[in-house]
C-alpha cells in the first residue's frame, strides 16, 4: 500500500482537505440549488394538478352549457313553430276575412251596378216613349195634312202622353 500511496502521491491531509471541500460544496448546493428545485418543483406539480382539475370541471361545464344550449334551442324552436303556427292561423282568418269583405263589395258592385242599369232602362224607356209620341204626333199632322191651331195640337200630345204612362 505504501508503494502505491508512494506511486500516485497520495497525502491523506489533501483527502480529508478535499473530503471537506465536497462536503461543503455539497451542503451549499443542497441549501441554494436543489431546496430552492424541489420547491418549485413541488409548486408546479400542484399548478399542473390544479389545472388537470380546473380542465376537468370546466369540460363538466361546456358539456352542461352544451345541454342547455340545445335545450333553450329545442325550446326556441318550439316556440317559434307556435308563433308561426299562430300567425298562419291569424293568417288564414285574414284572408277568410278580406274574401267576405270583398265578395260582400262585389255583391254590393253587382247591386248597384244593377240599379243604375234598371234606372238607366226606365230612363231610355221614359226618352222612347217621349219620342215615339213626338214622331206620332208628327205623323199624324202629316196624315191630316189640316191646320189645326195650337190648343188642339196640346190637346193631343197630352192626351198621347197620358196614354204612353
Amino acid at each position: 500500500m505504501q508503494s502505491i500511496i508512494n506511486t500516485f502521491h497520495i497525502d491523506w491531509h489533501i483527502i480529508v482537505a478535499q473530503a471537506v471541500n465536497f462536503a461543503i460544496v455539497l451542503v451549499v448546493l443542497y441549501i441554494f440549488a436543489l431546496k430552492p428545485l424541489n420547491k418549485l418543483m413541488a409548486e408546479r406539480s400542484e399548478k399542473i394538478a390544479k389545472g388537470i382539475t380546473d380542465a376537468k370541471c370546466n369540460a363538466e361545464i361546456l358539456e352542461a352549457g352544451k345541454a342547455e344550449y340545445q335545450l333553450a334551442l329545442s325550446k326556441a324552436r318550439a316556440e317559434a313553430n307556435v308563433i308561426f303556427q299562430t300567425g298562419k292561423k291569424e293568417a288564414e282568418t285574414k284572408r277568410a276575412e278580406m274574401l267576405e269583405s270583398a265578395k260582400t263589395e262585389v255583391k254590393a258592385m253587382i247591386d248597384a251596378g244593377k240599379k243604375s242599369l234598371e234606372a238607366e232602362k226606365v230612363r231610355m224607356v221614359e226618352d222612347a216613349k217621349k219620342e215615339v209620341v213626338a214622331l206620332i204626333v208628327l205623323a199624324t199632322k202629316k196624315v191630316l195634312d189640316d191646320k189645326a191651331d195650337d190648343s188642339s195640337d196640346a190637346k193631343s200630345a197630352k192626351e198621347l202622353g197620358s196614354i204612353g204612362n
